[in-house]
């Protein structure tokens, strides 16, 4: 525990003009963001007396170890400034709210030659039109399948759509009326894009004239005596009107606005937002967060504020945002708002009629929302705390192990050595900490090898970044430019291994060799889920139902799950190589142009160089060098059946388009911050 006058600024030090401020661990991490319109008053309250603060400040302040402060112009940067350190450096004693789902959008591909309308969740994308977030997947699909009636847009998925193009028949929904069929040609780019526009006008909550507009054709058409095509506007009126209609009108001037509202105790708070566009309620989502600092309800719509509009512009922002508490200062948080917009946005506390109704509905829902969630927290804190302690009596450690590294070694008959590190902190993946590397000391199939060779480097990059952030000089510590924690700076409490006595034998030969004692080392055996510690003929059982051995299970079948993703996206890679690739100077587009022209690397191997040079692009020079290239390249083994042995002639398959470029990654995004080392 530190004393926070060892690190308190000296007087005058600290100006006295709008900033934020970070304070630091003893290992250079960020673990506070705040923002002041003084730097100078804010920053003193924390260097007083420590019974005066509240006990989650006292914590923060005694954890910390330095203070540092970047002074901005104005508070409407400050505000900026804090919310991009929160997200960069995910400070532990920050407000941080966590979406208690992944919570699905309706989304329509404007940023495609042919929109498509699909379910979208994650990260958004450039050129993406958004409409949500729903509560559950099923209810897009329902008013998607009843929309599909009047603006029959294309839904398929991008194989599915080519495959109708070089077949010439569309899927189903073509055949039924609910796709007008794009990739056969029954209508055009242009006409497509415009039915895209309207669907996406029609969800963004401009109803009224397009239904006045099917009302005016359908009476033209009954006047015409058209009557076959009255009766299908008739039916596309009460399909609209039957869509409308899931999303009852809940503020009679249409306006479009998000409600925001906050359920809090002592130690949790729980926030709920309803997005409503045209009147109509669009969507609704929800977050739950820790009160890790002393923190006000303003202070914790402000919060809110800034996770739900940080990285959202112009439309996204609605004109107004109902909050049940101001921040204060209101006016930096609301130029702030306007600024993302790019027009005025009203920021205030609905007083009555509607909007004041629909806010205790909103506050209703944060209110169940917080009872849901602390009946599921009090589980599952109990359960991951069990199961720590389990962990430590089994290993016999001095303290739980907080944090716990995993490793696993992955490869295909010995070609393709790859390993994972994969981190659990508190019981609870950190995927941002996940790691891969390649085994590069030898070649073939060696685990026991490969896994010392793998901890060496790991904990190799430890040491070094121990001796350059100076903790091993005399108080004189190095200080960092960004800040950002480093990828190997923090040593785990337990290191697994996926394995039994061999691999964990040569974790710990690794650990001894680098001089490193104090980090427990264990392996955790398939075969009977034996729990192997260095140095005992005989492992550790724990008990089926143990919620220790439950815990190792999970971060086990993690490293592996996450060595098997990279070792097959390598081996993807290798087998997706061209003979092409080798030829110098020969680029992405003329790669393509060949194989467009000769239909596979086959055929253009037994090309003439007069054949090859018929390729747009290409000259006499560098055909010569293609032809020799492939030339040299070994053509691929043949297909063999295995049943019978007998070699299968086959064409080689028709290299499509990006057959050159990276395989697309497999796993979910965050899977893919993994680095490779």
């Amino acid at each position: 525990m530190a004393d926070p006058s060892s690190y308190r600024p000296q007087p005058g030090e600290i100006p006295d003009s709008p900033g934020v401020y970070r304070f630091r661990d003893e290992h250079r991490r960020v673990i506070y963001v705040g923002k002041a319109k003084s730097l100078r008053q804010r920053l003193a309250n924390y260097f007083q007396d420590l019974t005066n603060l509240h006990p989650r400040t006292r914590t923060m302040v005694t954890t910390a170890a330095s203070v540092e402060w970047t002074v901005v112009s104005t508070e409407v940067e400050a505000l900026q400034l804090e919310y991009t350190w929160i997200k960069e450096f995910d400070p532990r004693f920050n407000v941080k709210y966590r979406d208690d789902k992944s919570y699905p959008y309706l989304a329509v591909t404007m940023n495609e030659e042919f929109p498509r309308v699909q379910v979208m969740r994650g990260q958004k994308r450039k050129g993406v039109r958004y409409f949500g977030p729903y509560s559950h997947a099923w209810a897009i699909r329902d008013t998607v399948d009843l929309l599909l009636r009047v603006f029959p847009v294309r839904t398929c998925s991008a194989g599915v759509f080519k495959n109708a193009a070089r077949t010439g028949r569309p899927c189903l929904l073509g055949y039924i009326g609910k796709c007008s069929a794009p990739c056969v040609g029954r209508i055009s780019p242009e006409e497509h894009r415009e039915l895209a526009e309207d669907f996406s006008d029609f969800m963004a909550g401009r109803t009224g004239t397009y239904l006045r507009r099917l009302e005016k054709q359908m009476m033209q058409a009954a006047e015409d005596m058209e009557y076959e095509r009255a009766a299908r506007l008739r039916d596309d009126i009460e399909a609209l009107k039957k869509a409308m209609e899931k999303n009852a009108v809940v503020l009679t001037d249409a306006t479009d606005a998000d409600l925001i509202a906050v359920a809090e105790d002592e130690l949790e708070a729980a926030v709920q937002i309803f997005h409503v566009r045209g009147g109509r309620v669009r969507g609704q989502r929800g977050w739950v967060t820790d009160k890790v600092e002393d923190v006000t309800t303003e202070a914790l719509v402000e919060h809110a504020l800034q996770q739900l509009y940080g990285e959202e512009t112009g439309d996204s922002v609605p004109k107004e945002v109902l909050v049940p508490a101001l921040p204060d200062p209101i006016e930096p948080v609301q130029d702030w708002l306007t600024g993302r917009r790019g027009s005025n946005v009203s920021l205030r506390i609905p007083q009555r009629g509607d909007k004041k109704a629909l806010m205790e509905t909103v506050q209703r829902n944060a209110l169940q929302a917080l009872a849901l969630h602390k009946t599921k927290r009090a589980s599952d804190l109990t359960t991951r705390s069990r199961a720590l302690e389990e962990i430590a009596d089994a290993l016999e450690l001095d303290s739980a192990p907080l944090r716990i590294e995993c490793y696993d070694i992955s490869h295909l008959q010995g070609e393709d050595v790859v390993a994972s590190m994969v981190v659990f902190e508190d019981g609870l993946q950190r995927k941002g900490e996940y790691r891969r590397f390649q085994i590069k000391g030898f070649e073939g199939q060696d685990d026991v090898r490969s896994m010392h060779e793998v901890i060496t480097r790991r904990f190799r990059r430890y040491l070094a970044e121990k001796e350059k952030t100076g903790e091993w000089a005399d108080g004189d510590v190095l200080t960092e430019e960004d800040g950002r924690p480093k990828r190997f700076a923090y040593p785990p409490q337990l290191v697994v291994v996926d394995g039994g006595q061999p691999q964990v034998a040569a974790a710990k030969k690794a650990l001894d060799g680098l001089g490193i004692d104090d980090i427990a080392v264990c392996g955790l055996a398939k075969r009977l889920e034996e729990v192997w510690v260095p140095g005992e003929d005989d492992p550790v059982v724990l008990p089926r139902s143990s919620e220790g051995l439950y815990l190792l299970q999970r971060v086990r079948d993690e490293a592996h799950r996450f060595a098997i993703t990279y070792q097959r996206t390598k081996r993807t890679k290798r087998l997706r190589t061209s003979p092409l690739d080798e030829v110098p100077g020969l680029g992405e587009t003329r790669k393509q142009a060949l194989i467009k022209h000769f239909g596979s690397v086959k055929r253009l191997r037994s090309a003439t160089i007069d054949q090859i040079q018929e390729v747009p692009g290409i000259g006499r020079k560098t055909a010569e060098t293609i032809a020799v290239a492939l030339a040299k390249a070994a053509p691929a083994a043949p297909a063999v059946n295995t049943a019978t042995g007998e070699i299968m002639e086959e064409e080689e398959p028709e290299t499509t388009a990006g057959s050159f470029g990276e395989p697309v990654s497999a796993g979910p995004p965050d899977e893919r911050r993994g680095q490779e080392t």
